[in-house]
């Protein structure tokens, strides 16, 4: 159900709100540290930027960082702006199901449970818990784990000065 771009942009997702602390990250940064190709997370971060979660700055020291708080993130805004919107698959011409064949009732009550899911999951609530447990680790490979580190590695920043050179052998 979850496309592959869908998955990488909840990993880098939860990388950015964990590790961003409001710096731009740049999307070279994430890709390494995510273990994706950067031109493939490129694309992803522009489907965030473009449905408003993420904020792109330009230049030097340029990334990305939230648009917006994590509890306002929806996993259901990052599926559609990843795959699309979420749209029924049955008959809408009618608000009233009562007199439709059964596919068409079956296929609502999907719709509606499908999006009530993601609609109530929320970025805060995978940042609140980015890892599985020591002894769920051990029975469950989490797909987000090996790609969101406990401690991150920052990118380098450029040097202020200009380091002395080293002493003139004898």
């Amino acid at each position: 159900m979850l496309t592959k771009t869908t998955r990488s942009a909840i990993r880098a997702l939860t990388y950015v709100g964990l590790y961003g602390a409001g710096e731009p990250i740049s999307p070279r940064h994430l890709a390494e540290e995510l273990g994706e190709s950067p031109t493939y997370l490129a694309k992803v971060m522009r489907h965030l930027v473009r449905a408003g979660i993420l904020q792109a700055h330009r230049g030097v020291a340029g990334g990305v960082v939230l648009n917006r708080p994590p509890e306002q993130i929806t996993l259901r805004h990052i599926v559609e702006a990843c795959q699309g919107t979420i749209l029924p698959d049955f008959c809408t011409e009618t608000a009233d199901l009562t007199g439709v064949c059964a596919f068409h009732r079956a296929g609502a009550e999907l719709h509606e449970a499908i999006t009530g899911v993601l609609s109530r999951w929320t970025l805060s609530q995978f940042l609140a818990k980015p890892h599985p447990d020591a002894l769920a680790a051990e029975d469950v490979r989490c797909w987000l784990e090996p790609n969101c580190p406990k401690r991150p590695r920052r990118p380098a920043r450029a040097a202020t000065h200009v380091p002395e050179p080293p002493p003139a052998p004898d």
